[in-house]
């Protein structure tokens, strides 16, 4: 109960006696809200530019949790003159009931039906002011936004004789965007300007434009040259090589019975360099005729005498690479290519999101096509970093593309257009390729003189994959197989 004294008590009755007054006084109160809010909203509306609707608000204006915070409070002060005048009308004590009974009989003559609901009807149409200036806001700043960095889609396709390509390239954008999701992750968004940007910016066809950003982000410092170090225990790469496949396998049971004489031939080597300055590169080696997508072949018939010809070499590239010390990642499968060169998500139409983060990368023909399917344009900007480990060879009739179409040399091994040096041969067939071979063991003096003992005179090696390599009129006398090798004493008749 609050303690009100006479005077107080007159002044109460004497304002609420009449309901003129009192209706003057919530207009008041509407006033004083409506005003506060203007005050708050005010002079945003000024300093327009010419050409401006009056309803563009400049940026500077209050942000929408405030707006709401003063709509708050003028809610807060209205509910509370109302619980104040309610307990006024509830004022009275035994002494005083002449007078309760008075200001009883004046408020019942005076208080019109709903007031309450129309001091709130006042309140939420302030609130519903506040939210459409709000969207009125939000719509100038995202208009001012799209001017300011070109997203409204009004930017004019350039006709630069520098760039030739670039309106083709954009009609075919406009085409074919959604072909890719690779598009969208690189911002373009369907307008000319998002195609522009995309063009320019990550590809390269169109100029840069003149609204752009063009600062160059700092580049982040690169490490300096580290020096490659001799590796003589080989842990390391057989739990890079993995597991889960007859192939893996087989290739590390090599590389496991091989690791002592690694080890001495990095002694030997590092003694013949002089501890000689060597820079560690970072090499991907990618086995793409292990893969899946390649459909693998292999690995079913590691264990029945089927070819292991390829998996001896790869085995030995690895073992190599990591023995001379060079920073090495292994993939035997595309989604592992894929993160290792930070390919963007979609389909393989665009480029890579950085530099390419590797010196060197080591692959077959399997892998050269996965590498094409999913670097896009890429593939063209790093093609001199990579080494294809081709069996028998590739002569330049067979890898370039226009002469070998031309001249019907096209193979599903073929015109890739690389340089001829960059094809890695395991036996040195033309002079064009690089010559890459596999490892030959060394045998200790026990093994030499079994082999000594057991050596036949007068025969012949020939080595085949498959029996249809063999399609010749051959009278074979006697013939045996020793694992991936087939011994043959015959007669050939050409």
């Amino acid at each position: 109960m609050i303690a009100v004294n006479t005077d107080g008590k007159i002044m109460v009755r004497r304002c609420l006696v009449t309901f003129k007054p009192f209706r003057i006084f919530v207009v008041g109160i509407g006033f004083f809200s409506l005003c506060f809010l203007m005050t708050s909203l005010g002079g945003q509306f000024s300093a327009k530019r010419l050409g401006d609707s009056p309803f563009t608000i400049r940026t500077e204006v209050l942000g929408g949790l405030e707006s709401r915070g003063v709509l708050r409070k003028i809610s807060d002060m209205l509910e509370v003159i109302l619980k104040r005048i309610d307990t006024l009308s509830k004022l009275g004590n035994a002494s005083d009931s002449r007078r309760l009974e008075e200001l009883s009989s004046a408020i019942s003559r005076f208080q019109p039906a709903g007031l309450v609901e129309r001091i709130q009807a006042i309140a939420q149409n302030v609130s519903n002011m506040a939210v459409r200036v709000e969207q009125i806001l939000q719509h100038s700043m995202a208009a001012s936004r799209a001017v300011r960095d070109g997203s409204s889609g009004q930017c004019e396709v350039p006709k630069d004789p520098r760039y030739p390509d670039c309106p083709s390239k954009v009609d075919w954008m406009r085409a074919r965007w959604t072909s890719d999701p690779c598009y969208a992750f690189y911002g373009v968004d369907g307008s000319d300007c998002s195609f522009l940007v995309y063009l320019s910016e990550v590809e390269w066809f169109c100029p840069p434009q003149a609204w752009r950003n063009h600062t160059k982000p700092p580049t982040p410092k690169t490490q300096g040259k580290r020096q490659a170090a001799f590796r003589t225990d080989i842990s390391s790469l057989l739990e890079q090589v993995g597991t889960g496949k007859e192939s893996l396998s087989f290739m590390k049971r090599r590389i496991r019975r091989l690791a002592s004489q690694w080890g001495t031939a990095a002694h030997r080597l590092d003694h013949k360099l002089r501890r000689r300055w060597r820079d560690q590169k970072k090499i991907l080696v990618h086995v793409g005729f292990l893969t899946e997508e390649s459909g693998d072949v292999f690995s079913p018939k590691v264990l029945k005498g089927g070819p292991l010809g390829e998996m001896v070499q790869w085995a030995d590239i690895l073992t190599a690479l990591y023995v001379l010390g060079h920073n090495l990642k292994i993939s035997i499968s595309v989604k592992e290519l894929q993160g290792f060169l930070g390919v963007p998500p979609g389909r393989g139409s665009c480029p890579l999101t950085g530099p390419l983060p590797f010196d060197l990368i080591y692959t077959d023909y399997h892998g050269l096509q996965q590498m094409k399917q999913h670097m896009g344009l890429s593939l063209k900007k790093h093609k001199c970093h990579i080494r294809v480990i081709d069996t028998f060879g590739t002569e330049p009739a067979y890898n370039h593309e226009e002469y070998a179409t031309l001249h019907g040399y096209r193979t599903n091994w073929g015109y890739w257009n690389l340089n001829s040096r960059q094809y890695m041969t395991m036996f040195p067939h033309t002079p064009d390729n690089s010559f890459m071979g596999f490892v030959s063991e060394e045998l200790n003096e026990t093994e030499k003189l079994n082999i000594q003992r057991n050596k036949v005179n007068n025969m012949a090696v020939v080595y085949g994959k498959e029996a249809s390599m063999w399609k010749l009129q051959v009278s074979i006398e006697s013939s045996r197989t020793l694992g991936n090798r087939t011994l043959v004493s015959s007669t050939l008749t050409f």
